[in-house]
């Protein structure tokens, strides 16, 4: 119900003529449509904090008796004060935002710590472990949080930084799979779709902030269930960018349905920002009519004869195409003679010395035409090596050439001419030949089931709905980043990890330094919800938390990927396969730190008192690259791999000295209160270094990004 809507009803109870009036109403208002996509921004959904202590001033909801299967109390406390007892802690509570007042005394273990999107948050990163494989490679980030206040965290860390986002969020079908105001919205919620709009267009606006303006792309996978309002919600969020939906085929056997056709694809959206163009891949998205490419063998070489009726020389008046082509025995082209003119007959020429075939555009059928170029531009291709002669038939060479587009593909780099053959031709390298993406994607290694769960289950040993092809994936982020070594991808619905994975793959195949930032919640799923609760157990408890999707799942499917171990500590059994072909148990060269999102008090930051948790941002701003200054050094200042932070400001002078014996240093982090000082400060420092003012900056960052 949407906040109208409950304003309504609370008239109703006290007027209910007054109620039905306004009903009426507003029911005529919402009925009209303008042009474009409307829809109703509902409340802002309310994030359950299972892991925070409970703290005065708190919103706290209460939380069901264990073993009880009965939905939580929906409403919100206030923490007014906390009596510590031998026996227990009681929290006294009063009524959230209500005019008749209503407290009550319960125990602390009965409570949850809620957070309103309309709230300003102040998010510290808590770490949960690491896995170091990639020596000097940055980091790859795992972040355990809803992600509207992940994705607010990463505003500060990331702002216009980041290059890709791949995102597969919730479908909206109607089953238990994604949490609004912390319950399940099922199929039959007359709110359903503009619930799942409201949700997207809070997380979609603040993705537009961390995207690079000048050149980053959006993505987004859908099916049929929204993706006419999805594109429409695109177009308003991001009016004046390029977009454009592929269609995906994931499972060409299809899903059953009763009625409606076998599902067999998705769709992908692609938001593309500034300069941002989908690449050439060297993979074929949809299977060409060609059978030499059916076949795997890129066709390099095409027949230099012209086809079909209007090619004939007797529909030419005059030609400068139609010439011999001289060869030579051993099937070398010696050159080209000058071109007939309409009335001579090639068959009436004077016979060439022995050991020399003229070559005329003769068509299979027997009728001359005319070649695809002039002499002039024949002479020239063919001292390019752009010509060549193919397997001797009957008495004749055929004559062989390379498109214009293919010449235009060797001379961007994107097909490599590795030599010349005993023809002077060029010999190619076809492992780099690329294709233009097609709108439609029907490759075999995007199947969903196999290159998805089951690859899934190599890993981690577990099931999990609807992963991602792992190959799917990489191709959609290949066609983004292939050209940006360094890029900084985010999946903020990051589910089982694909992304990740997928990123570790590119940076195999090109030796590249691409870093992934995955985002997603510990939601426990409903069906093992049920099975937990009748065992006693809650949200906070250790046995809950760790089959949690970022615990059970995504973790574990990361460490497994870059150790190349499974869960039960064996080597990962199988290949790797497609663009390359190795054995899953190498793993990859590659490091990833994982971390919980916590909330800390605008106090506590102000005085210095939670820099352990602030200082994973601090780190994640400066590229996550090499050692963390993870606590306050007695020394007063402390410089690590790309960024330093001054404590003590006397201590400044060795500060300079500290910064400046490191060549890569990126960001100077100074602690202060006092902004002449730091204007001071910031002045002596090495040019191309950044001066951050700690913690005005922090705060003032999160002061701005509020709920819709």
């Amino acid at each position: 119900m949407s906040r109208l809507t409950e304003l309504i009803s609370q008239i109703k109870s006290k007027d209910s003529q007054l109620g039905m009036d306004l009903e009426r109403e507003f029911k005529a208002l919402s009925s009209r449509r303008e042009f474009g996509l409307n829809f109703e921004r509902h409340r802002p959904e309310i994030v359950e904090l299972p892991n925070r202590v409970v703290r005065k001033g708190d919103k706290v909801r209460i939380i069901p008796e264990r073993g009880s299967t009965k939905k939580g109390d929906q409403k919100l406390w206030l923490v007014k004060k906390i009596k510590n007892t031998k026996k227990e802690s009681l929290a006294t509570l009063e009524f959230f935002k209500k005019e008749e007042k209503e407290n009550k005394e319960i125990n602390v273990d009965d409570l949850i710590v809620v957070a309103e999107f309309q709230d300003y948050i102040y998010p510290g990163l808590v770490s949960t472990g690491k896995v170091e494989n990639g020596d000097d490679k940055p980091y790859h980030t795992v972040i355990n949080g809803e992600n509207y206040h992940a994705l607010k965290a990463l505003t500060f860390t990331h702002k216009g930084k980041i290059d890709a986002i791949y995102i597969d969020p919730p479908y909206n079908t109607g089953a238990k799979d994604w949490k609004y105001n912390n319950d399940y919205v099922e199929s039959e919620d007359l709110y359903r779709h503009s619930k799942w709009l409201a949700f997207m267009e809070r997380r979609l606006l603040i993705a537009k902030e961390l995207l690079n303006p000048e050149d980053s792309v959006l993505i987004v996978t859908i099916d049929e269930k929204e993706y006419l309002r999805l594109g429409m919600l695109l177009e308003q969020l991001f009016p004046g960018q390029k977009i454009q939906m592929v269609s995906i085929v994931m499972n060409s056997q299809g899903s059953s349905r009763k009625v409606e056709a076998s599902r067999v694809d998705e769709y992908s959206f692609f938001v593309y920002f500034g300069s941002a163009k989908m690449n050439s891949t060297i993979i074929q998205t949809l299977p060409s009519e060609d059978k030499q490419s059916q076949t795997g063998q890129e066709r390099i070489w095409y027949s230099l004869i012209r086809g079909g009726k209007a090619s004939l020389r007797s529909n030419k008046k005059k030609t400068s195409s139609f010439y011999a082509i001289l060869v030579d025995d051993n099937g070398k082209i010696m050159g080209a003679e000058d071109p007939l003119e309409p009335d001579q007959d090639p068959e009436k020429l004077i016979k060439h010395p022995e050991g020399y075939t003229r070559v005329f555009p003769k068509q299979n059928n027997g009728n001359y035409s005319v070649w695809q170029c002039s002499r002039d531009e024949f002479l020239m291709r063919l001292n390019e090596g752009q010509i060549t002669t193919g397997k001797k038939k009957k008495d004749t060479w055929p004559i062989l050439y390379i498109r214009t587009g293919t010449v235009e593909k060797i001379e961007a780099g994107e097909i490599e001419v590795t030599g010349r053959d005993q023809n002077n031709a060029v010999i190619l390298n076809n492992l780099k030949r690329t294709y233009k993406p097609k709108s439609v994607w029907y490759v075999k290694s995007h199947n969903a089931g196999t290159h998805g769960s089951m690859l899934l289950e190599k890993f981690i040993g577990r099931d999990f709905p609807f992963p991602k092809s792992l190959y799917a994936v990489e191709d959609t982020l290949r066609m983004i980043v292939k050209d940006k070594k360094e890029a900084t991808v985010l999946d903020f619905f990051s589910g089982s990890g694909t992304t990740a994975h997928a990123v570790m793959r590119l940076n195999k195949q090109d030796g590249g330094k691409r870093q992934c930032i995955s985002v997603t919640n510990n939601e426990v799923s409903a069906d093992e919800q049920k099975e937990l609760i009748k065992k006693g157990l809650r949200p906070g408890d250790v046995d809950w938390e760790k089959f949690g999707i970022c615990d059970y799942i995504t973790k574990p499917r990361i460490k497994a990927a870059i150790t190349g171990f499974n869960v039960l500590g064996k080597p990962v059994d199988g290949n790797y396969l497609f663009t390359d072909e190795f054995p899953m148990s190498d793993g990859f060269k590659e490091n990833a730190e994982f971390f919980t999102l916590n909330y800390e008090t605008p106090i506590s930051i102000s005085y210095n008192l939670a820099f352990e948790h602030i200082a994973p941002l601090l780190w994640m701003r400066a590229g996550s690259k090499g050692k963390q200054i993870d606590s306050i050094p007695e020394s007063g200042w402390a410089v690590a791999n790309s960024y330093g932070v001054l404590f003590d400001l006397d201590k400044s002078s060795e500060f300079y000295k500290a910064l400046n014996a490191q060549a890569m240093i990126k960001i100077a982090y100074v602690v202060t209160d006092d902004d002449r000082r730091f204007q001071s400060i910031a002045k002596r420092l090495s040019k191309g270094v950044e001066p951050v003012r700690l913690y005005e900056s922090y705060l003032k960052n999160f002061q701005f990004t509020s709920a819709l």
